[in-house]
Formats: structure tokens, sequence, C-alpha cells
């Protein structure tokens, strides 16, 4: 590859880029992902609002361990999960249905390079969102303590430390998932079908043997996640404890398994032809 295709890649995934971030951000079917991103951050800010309004303390701790809760169970396990599924899998699916994909096919652009400018233009959008969510969920927990506890929370007890830590897990989530609902969308037609597969199967992380778990995004999530959940409930006893793996080898973990999903649509990518009479 010489310097002149590379800088044609470029410039090409650069335009697609922006296209793609204008329709993901402007796409009315895509409301509901903000509305999902949105909902802990309106909840916590009602909570933090309330007990200002009423002068009521607040457990600062407590309140740590509710939001790790609520970003491991709900922002991983259901928010982000489910908006990368309706961003990822409509890349290319979703533009067969528009009956638009093919003007994408004519140009004269690499299927590599349209992916590749697709798939970061999905990463930055669903990172926007859901950074942005919990950058505002983790400020209600902070905006109703004291002033004096909530700067030692910050700049002595980790805070600081623990906000880079979640809004980075996010960010590392939006890339984990992207990569396998990309590959999803070009293996399956229904969204539900890949849905309901990947999400039984992360589901069942806690309970599978060590080997195995490493298969899979949440993982190496929960890893990153500087406060650990345990496993609560009746089957909580059958979870096999694993040791949480250092960020160091979490994060290029992650990242190799993003890479099999990209791999997998690429060679999807190189054999895509349209036939929207069969969409």
């Amino acid at each position: 590859m010489n310097r002149a295709d590379w800088n044609l890649w470029r410039d090409q995934v650069s335009a697609i880029l922006r296209l793609e971030i204008r329709k993901n951000f402007l796409a009315r079917r895509g409301l509901w992902i903000y509305l999902l991103a949105a909902a802990p951050a309106i909840l916590l800010w009602a909570h933090a609002l309330l007990n200002l309004r009423d002068g009521r303390k607040c457990d600062l701790g407590r309140d740590s361990l509710i939001f790790a809760a609520v970003f491991q169970f709900f922002y991983l396990r259901l928010a982000i999960f489910f908006g990368c599924v309706g961003v990822f899998m409509n890349l290319f699916r979703g533009e067969m249905i528009e009956k638009s994909l093919h003007y994408y096919l004519l140009a004269p652009v690499r299927r590599e390079v349209l992916l590749a400018g697709k798939y970061l233009a999905g990463v930055m959008t669903t990172s926007i969102i859901f950074c942005t969510a919990t950058a505002l969920s983790l400020a209600a927990i902070l905006v109703h303590p004291p002033r004096q506890v909530a700067e030692q929370y910050l700049f002595s007890g980790g805070g600081v430390g623990h906000m880079l830590a979640y809004t980075g897990t996010a960010a590392l989530a939006c890339v984990g998932y992207g990569g396998v609902f990309l590959a999803m969308g070009f293996l399956f037609r229904n969204p539900v079908i890949p849905a309901a597969l990947v999400l039984l199967w992360e589901s069942m992380n806690p309970f599978l043997p060590a080997t195995l778990k490493k298969i899979s995004v949440i993982f190496y999530l929960q890893s990153l996640c500087p406060l650990p959940v345990p496993a609560q409930g009746d089957f909580a006893f059958l979870a096999v404890l694993a040791e949480p793996t250092p960020a160091y080898l979490a994060v290029p973990g992650l990242l190799l398994l993003t890479a099999a999903g990209l791999f997998v649509a690429a060679r999807q990518a190189r054999k895509l032809e349209i036939n929207y009479g069969a969409e």
C-alpha cells in the first residue's frame, strides 16, 4: 500500500464518517436510544433535586454503590447493548430496507473503507450518547452531598478515577458491542434473533467456566468497572468466580474480540450484493 492509497482511503473514511454521523444523530428511528440512555440520569437528578429541596442528608458511599449497580446492570447489559443493536445492525441492513445502499456501492470506494467509515460513525454516535449519559448520572450523585464531602470523594477517594473509568468503559462497550452487532447485521436479516442469542450468552457469563467467560464482551467490561457488584439472587451460588482481568489485559482482549467481529463483517461486505426485492 503506497502513501497515495492511504491518503485516499483516509479521505474516503472521513467523508463517510461525516455523512453517517449526521444520519445517525438525526434519525427518528434512533430517538428511543436517547430516551434509554437518559432514563437513569433523569431518575438520579430527580432524586438529587428532591434531596436538595427537602434538605436530606445523603450517603455518598451508598450512592456510589447504587450507581455501580445501575451502570453494570442497566447501562452495560441493557442500554448500551440494545443501543448498539439498533445502531450497528442497521448500518447496512437499514440502508437495504430504505433502498439507499446502492449509492455507496456504486461509488469508487472499497468495501472495507465503507465498512470502516460506517463502523467509526456508529462508535462515535453511541459513545457520545452513552458517555454523556454516564457523566450526567455521575454528576447527579455529586450534586446533593455537602461540597466538602464531594471534593474529598473526588480528589482523595478516587472519584475522578472512577468517573474516567465509567465513561471509558461505556465507550469501550460501544466499541465491543459495535463490532459484534455489525457482523451480526450481515449474518442475520432479523435483528431479534442475534440480539436474543448474544443477550443470552452475555447473561450466562457469571455462570460459565473461566475459559468461556473470555468469549464475551461483558467479561472485559466488568473487569474495567472500578467497583465490583457481586452476583445476587437465588442462583448466585452457581456463579463461577473468576479473577478480574487487569486493565492492561482487558482492553486488548476486548479489542481482539472486536477485531474478530470486524473481520467477519469485512468478509461479508466483500460478498455483499444488492437485491432489494429479497428484503
